[in-house]
């Protein structure tokens, strides 16, 4: 595995300077502004993501009005009480994507915030005080814990809302496999955890954010 400086220099090359990168970089949002989200916006961006899976993003997003709508605002208490008959009503409804497992996985998702919300006061300080440096222990309990959150669903939803993760798209994966880290996608533990050991001396080695670690990975790839 090369270090930090080859990437850097590798990223400055493609985009001409600094300035350029810089540009092009995702920006994480600080623990205090992770612990000011509201639960109920949390619980709409969960669900934004298990919609988002395997859809154009731009059909869902012009829908979720109606969605906010439909789901009381996204209020996890009201949210849980949905029962699977009102839930089977709304695939009648032709304002919302008629999906009649990701619309089930919206109450369930509203249990697991309010579990969160007991556990820990609110799902911003589960996610705002999770270390990075073991970030693929939080897409684990999501995974465990929450409806539909397997997979990539974890890492983006936490990219989402503005956490910071590395996310294994195919050119990050591509990235790895040719720093010789992982011969195939990341799906098991220990591929997951050794993926997360070279991020993290990355990040010690530049003090950067890892979802920009992660972008500039993906640059490097396929240009």
């Amino acid at each position: 595995m090369q270090d930090y400086r080859w990437l850097h220099e590798y990223c400055l090359n493609r985009f001409g300077s600094a300035a350029a990168l810089e540009a092009r970089l995702p920006q994480v949002r600080s623990a205090e502004q992770l612990r000011a989200i509201g639960d109920d916006r949390y619980l709409s961006m969960i669900a934004l993501r298990v919609f988002r899976a395997g859809l154009k993003h731009s059909v869902v997003d012009a829908k979720w009005p109606a969605f906010e709508e439909v789901f009381f605002g996204f209020d996890p208490e009201k949210v849980v009480l949905m029962s699977a008959e009102h839930l089977e009503r709304l695939m009648a409804d032709t304002r919302i994507i008629r999906h009649l497992g990701k619309l089930r996985s919206v109450p369930r998702n509203a249990q697991l915030v309010l579990d969160l919300r007991a556990e820990y006061g609110s799902v911003g300080n589960l996610i705002a005080d999770w270390p990075v440096d073991d970030i693929i222990g939080l897409w684990r309990l999501l995974a465990k814990r929450g409806a539909q959150l397997g997979g990539l669903s974890a890492p983006r939803l936490l990219r989402m809302v503005g956490k910071d993760t590395w996310v294994a798209t195919d050119d990050v994966v591509a990235a790895l496999k040719a720093q010789g880290i992982i011969d195939k996608a990341p799906t098991s533990q220990r591929d997951q955890a050794a993926v997360q050991t070279a991020f993290n001396q990355w990040h010690a080695e530049s003090g950067r954010p890892l979802c920009q670690l992660s972008m500039m990975l993906a640059y490097t790839v396929n240009h």
